[in-house]
């Protein structure tokens, strides 16, 4: 019974809110990827539509880009899972955010099921989010999948036979790179070899759903054909 099979049974309603979550919770490894809040420089608050469904005790991880902006929003995380994973932003190395941030690395990697997933802001590739440049650095820290954010634009995107993903701003806070920006985060359901990979999008105040499902044995087919 696959994660796929469980997704299948479960409501359209369900899909996008906290009930598919709590269905969620017990079945492989769920994590959060979340970043560039911006709260309270850019931003006021999480929009309440995703306060719903970022309840405690439903994720084993919390993985952030950084750019939280406050010490109260660190915490927040912290009572989401057990196991929260923080790099810091641009921000927060110009002293953008609260002083009380605990200081966080540039990179981290993580190891979750068969994966293992590395960690950046984002600012530190040029040009911004550009593929060729974020793969150089997937490469030097040898890691399947590479997280980042900084361009508050979520991205899900498969290159050279792994993947980069990109959160976005979970609040839609502004940015000068982009003219729209939609707030959003991401959940990854990780059992084994198999990630599926959720977008939580705000759109017009509608809270919308994209899944991408990949795995270990796809990855490591691609690596071995260069």
């Amino acid at each position: 019974f696959s994660i796929t099979q469980l997704y299948a049974t479960i409501p359209n309603i369900y899909r996008s809110g906290v009930l598919f979550i709590h269905s969620m919770a017990n079945f492989g490894e769920l994590v959060l990827v979340i970043g560039d809040h911006y709260i309270p420089s850019r931003s006021n608050v999480i929009p309440e539509k995703f306060r719903r469904m970022l309840v405690p005790n439903k994720m084993q991880h919390v993985i952030c880009t950084g750019n939280l902006g406050s010490r109260e929003q660190y915490d927040e995380l912290r009572q989401l899972a057990p196991n929260v994973h923080v790099v810091s932003g641009d921000c927060d190395e110009m002293g953008g955010g609260s002083n009380d941030i605990p200081q966080m690395p540039p990179t981290r990697v993580v190891q979750i099921g068969e994966f293992r997933i590395g960690l950046i802001h984002g600012h530190q590739v040029l040009p911004w989010g550009d593929h060729m440049a974020l793969a150089g650095i997937r490469r030097k820290l040898d890691v399947d999948i590479l997280v980042s954010g900084h361009t508050h634009q979520n991205e899900v995107v498969e290159h050279d036979g792994c993947f980069h993903i990109n959160p976005g701003s979970v609040t839609g806070a502004f940015s000068p790179i982009q003219t729209k920006i939609v707030p959003s985060f991401i959940l990854l359901a990780v059992q084994g070899s198999t990630v599926v990979c959720y977008v939580y999008e705000l759109i017009n105040d509608n809270l919308e759903v994209s899944k991408t499902e990949f795995t270990k044995k796809d990855i490591s087919s691609s690596l071995s054909s260069y």
